[in-house]
């Protein structure tokens, strides 16, 4: 067996310690901010700030009424970022999301072609029930999620950074969707599933709803702070034996692969890639910096570790009968995996 390296990785510089310290200070000022017109919701505010500074996508997962559209424009709020929605429908045309050129009236009486921007030219943008559109709309959306830009009759328009694209999709209604292929699931860093608020929240909710004041937020970054702070995560170091672990456990996801445990064989068809691994040391790394820690430690990968995987698991008609979800198989890998 070979020896796995242990030295140390680069510790950060002054410069970027202290700029982690600030980041942290914005992330907890966030979450304040948030909890303004946001209730309850702190895991998912915490997911989507780690996509965020990770420079990576999302998909957002829940029933409608939980405030997935306030999230998310309010967050853009907060970051004085520019917010668009798209409300994807069965009908919506590529050219809808991108943009077209359109013929005008230009100097001395000619007529040329200009392009119109469309919606997707926005700092974060919600896809809004994305399985409802047709595939071909789909992947206009999921290029310009890989390559920041999009092509419209042979020329490329860059997109404006930082460019995040929040997805959701209605986990109850299914009938005359067209659910995204498994492929296309895998360019979302993470699933946030977003569950109903407890009984407290849910009577917050009531009374700060139905009156007539509506909360102001702070501005508390720019565009340019943001970008710095992605650059600025992608510098956290991280320890040898922390690549070791986050690739072990998602080789173990692998149904086919000599480390798979042999109760995982009959439940899951299909694990996941290389991406995985790559998805889950990116989210600790940007976990442990909103955390002010200086190194990624083991319980940043396994905090993101059921966001990052659970939607790359395929699982099993045998999982399905025996009411096992991807989570839960997600759950026991992450106890059985040694952090050694």
């Amino acid at each position: 067996m070979s020896q796995v390296s242990t030295a140390p990785p680069e510790p950060l510089s002054g410069d970027d310690v202290q700029a982690i310290d600030r980041l942290q200070l914005a992330y907890r000022q966030l979450v304040d901010e948030l909890g303004k017109v946001i209730v309850g919701q702190r895991d998912t505010i915490e997911q989507l700030a780690i996509c965020l500074f990770a420079r990576r996508h999302a998909l957002l997962m829940g029933v409608p009424g939980l405030a997935k559209t306030l999230l998310v424009s309010k967050l853009a709020e907060t970051m004085s970022l520019k917010f668009s929605r798209i409300q994807f429908t069965p009908d919506l045309m590529p050219m809808d999301i991108t943009g077209t050129d359109i013929l005008q009236d230009g100097e001395h009486g000619r007529r040329e072609f200009q392009f119109v921007h469309g919606p997707v030219f926005a700092n974060i943008v919600l896809a809004d029930e994305i399985n409802r559109a047709p595939p071909k709309t789909q992947a206009a959306m999921l290029e310009a999620m890989q390559e920041q830009r999009v092509t419209v009759l042979g020329k490329s328009f860059e997109l404006p950074p930082p460019f995040m694209v929040l997805a959701t999709q209605n986990p109850v209604e299914q009938e005359g969707t067209y659910p995204l292929p498994e492929a296309q699931l895998d360019r979302f860093m993470s699933l946030i599933e977003l569950d109903y608020p407890n009984e407290e929240e849910e009577i917050q909710i009531a009374r700060t709803t139905t009156g007539d004041h509506i909360a102001v937020l702070d501005h508390l970054m720019t565009a340019e702070d943001i970008i710095g702070h992605q650059s600025l995560v992608r510098r956290v170091p991280v320890p040898d034996h922390i690549y070791t672990y986050a690739a072990r456990l998602v080789r173990k996801t692998r149904p086919t692969g000599e480390t798979a445990p042999a109760w995982l064989k009959p439940l899951v068809a299909w694990g996941g890639g290389p991406r995985a691994v790559q998805n889950l040391i990116l989210g600790a790394k940007a976990r442990a910096a909103l955390y002010g820690s200086y190194m990624v430690r083991i319980e940043d990968v396994k905090a993101v570790s059921a966001a990052v995987l659970t939607h790359r698991l395929i699982t099993t008609f045998a999982a399905q009968a025996e009411r096992v979800s991807a989570k839960d198989i997600i759950k026991r890998l992450v106890e059985e995996t040694s952090d050694t």
